[in-house]
């Protein structure tokens, strides 16, 4: 059973990552050192989730140990919205590997379809509360990405919450020199973006899914929120696979050759998350919950939906 997608660069991306966003500064540590005994090779990181630094630490604790060497992992980040200005790219990349302790990262990726305006703030916003935009157009940013890659700062580029409208004008775009290798979207049986992975897929573009689980431990759930892993229907699939229901909504992404970012500090958990390699969900398992379906979403970015580039009002 395959655990890793290939990617349009041919580098291998393992289907199995551990999320760190909402993970704090003084759990990821032991968290990423836990994964990798755990077998985690893929890490899924970002600017501003503030926390690189010290998955940074991690990472180096258990290749110290001779654990894993560097060419084992495969580490993701992403480009901040305040850097989107062409001459902004680079700083921020390399920040981002001076935080983590690499000299690399394995794919980069922009981390919204706009730019915010430039500066310390991480989320400026105006007298109405909404983002302030910058308008330098996703191309341009683009092209900068591509000099990341010529570089030898990061080994492929990507996006992240981009429909499949951005993405075209991306592969339709002039001169172009390297596609995105990787599009890294919410996924989850209660949203489970069908048009925009098989749109992606078949632009050889792969697909991570973040919030695999529903994201339950979101700061602004409300109670009157549906709770994946408490769906009975979805207990029942696990039960019969002697499986926890975390584990079945993490296979049905799998068997669908999307990657997966579960994100936990809990060893227990972590561990849990991983073993997903040896059970299959039958035909009419990947259908029931594929028709879950409620186009429900964790991370809506509502600070900039009036924003011209701003992804979901699209259908996909």
């Amino acid at each position: 059973m395959a655990t890793f997608v290939q990617l349009n660069t041919a580098d291998k991306m393992p289907l199995m990552g551990l999320g760190t966003w909402k993970s704090s500064a003084g759990q990821v540590t032991a968290a990423v050192a836990a994964a990798i005994d755990a077998g985690y090779r893929h890490f899924d990181c970002a600017y501003v989730y503030q926390n690189e630094n010290e998955v940074g630490d991690g990472i180096q604790q258990k290749i110290k140990e001779g654990i894993v060497k560097r060419e084992d992992l495969f580490i993701v980040s992403k480009l901040w919205c305040t850097f989107y200005e062409k001459p902004l790219v680079k700083g921020a990349c390399q920040k981002t590997l001076a935080d983590l302790k690499l000299d690399y990262l394995d794919l980069y990726l922009m981390h919204w379809p706009f730019g915010f305006k430039a500066g310390e703030e991480l989320f400026p916003k105006d007298d109405r509360g909404m983002a302030i935009p910058n308008n330098t157009d996703i191309l341009q940013t683009w092209e900068a990405m591509e000099e990341l890659v010529d570089a030898g700062l990061v080994k492929a580029i990507g996006v992240s919450n981009f429909n499949h409208e951005q993405i075209e004008r991306i592969l339709t775009k002039p001169g172009l020199k390297y596609k995105p290798a990787n599009n890294q979207i919410e996924c989850h049986p209660y949203l489970t973006q069908e048009k925009l992975i098989k749109y992606c897929q078949s632009k050889g573009i792969a697909v991570t899914a973040y919030c695999p689980l529903g994201s339950p431990d979101r700061p602004w759930a409300k109670p009157e929120d549906p709770s994946l892993l408490d769906d009975p229907k979805i207990k029942e699939i696990a039960a019969k696979h002697n499986k926890t229901p975390a584990q079945v909504v993490l296979r049905f992404q799998i068997q669908r050759n999307v990657i997966v970012i579960p994100k936990s500090v809990t060893p227990q958990r972590i561990v849990e998350n991983f073993k997903v390699f040896d059970f299959e969900l039958t035909k009419e398992e990947m259908a029931t919950i594929l028709s879950f379906n409620r186009n429900w979403r964790v991370c809506t970015m509502s600070i900039s939906k009036t924003h011209k580039d701003y992804p979901f009002h699209a259908e996909y």
